[in-house]
């Protein structure tokens, strides 16, 4: 029982991560960018969804819809005002950028909200479900379903839309894409709105379930989604979704049959066997470069 519990405990970190994961899924599969600025956007959807429901009285839905538009248009901002200019350049310039949008963002926020942590007002409450004496929390079953039904609408979108297909092609071949008329500023701006918007909604979930904010809240889970993210095989998005739930399972049962302190560890190490076995990542594919 205490197994299943703990499962049970995995699924709803791990669906989270996966939630983080697909926004850095997205972006490196069209543009090879790893955009380490995105474990903060997820906490200025933190924190904007606090500030939406604390100070403007708005209903947690309302303050989630809030959190969502903000990080889209955040996401679409630092493309345009920090990676945009160097898409010429070779990518660590990139890199090296996101590095610093990421500290630019959690000093601002400390500046504005102070480095304390902040307790979020979750609304996300209700009775826990019980199958065989096994509890399972109301706000585990809605992270779960929300991350699943996400990723499945996400996947639909990439193959089934026109947009989708743009970002596949440009994601194919940048050059070629451009030739046959896709408009590459809007497709990779709406990347990276779509990514940002999925922080947005992970975050509210994290929130919901961990009550705690902070300015730095995000560079951990951020981490841990990327990390979810190659070992599924970035840019491959169910790669991302295989990739957190293998991540929050890990954590979990390591935390609770093993130690706490050693489950990073655990993680990482998890990431080590499957690069060196798979460097692709468990569903990715092998690419050849040609030099």
């Amino acid at each position: 029982m205490k197994f299943l519990q703990q499962l049970i405990n995995g699924l709803q970190v791990g669906s989270i991560y996966a939630l983080i994961a697909l926004g850095y899924t997205m972006v490196y599969g069209v543009l090879q960018l790893i955009n380490f600025a995105h474990g903060d956007i997820i906490m200025v959807g933190a924190y904007t969804a606090m500030v939406a429901m604390t100070m403007l009285g708005i209903p947690f839905w309302a303050a989630t819809l809030a959190a969502i538009a903000v990080c889209a248009a955040l996401g679409v901002t630092i493309d345009r005002i920090a990676y945009k200019p160097l898409r010429a350049m070779p990518r660590i310039n990139s890199l090296i950028t996101a590095i610093g949008v990421s500290l630019l963002l959690q000093n601002a926020a400390q500046l504005i909200f102070s480095p304390n942590p902040q307790t979020f007002p979750s609304e996300l409450k209700g009775a826990p479900i019980s199958i065989g004496g096994l509890d399972i929390g109301f706000i585990t079953v809605v992270i779960i379903f929300v991350a699943v039904l996400l990723m499945l609408l996400l996947q639909a979108f990439v193959h089934k839309t026109r947009m989708g297909k743009a970002m596949r092609a440009v994601s194919e071949d940048m050059g070629a894409a451009q030739l046959m008329g896709i408009n590459l500023s809007t497709t990779i701006s709406l990347t990276f709105a779509i990514g940002s918007a999925l922080a947005a909604i992970g975050a509210v979930l994290y929130c919901s379930a961990y009550s705690r904010i902070a300015p730095t809240m995000g560079a951990l889970p951020g981490l841990k989604a990327f990390i979810a993210a190659v070992l599924g095989g970035i840019g491959v998005l169910p790669g991302a979704m295989l990739g957190g739930f293998i991540m929050g399972i890990a954590e979990s049962l390591t935390k609770g049959f093993i130690s706490s302190q050693l489950a990073d560890a655990v993680v990482f190490g998890i990431l080590i066997v499957v690069l060196l076995v798979k460097p692709s990542g468990i569903l990715g594919r092998r690419a050849h470069e040609k030099v």
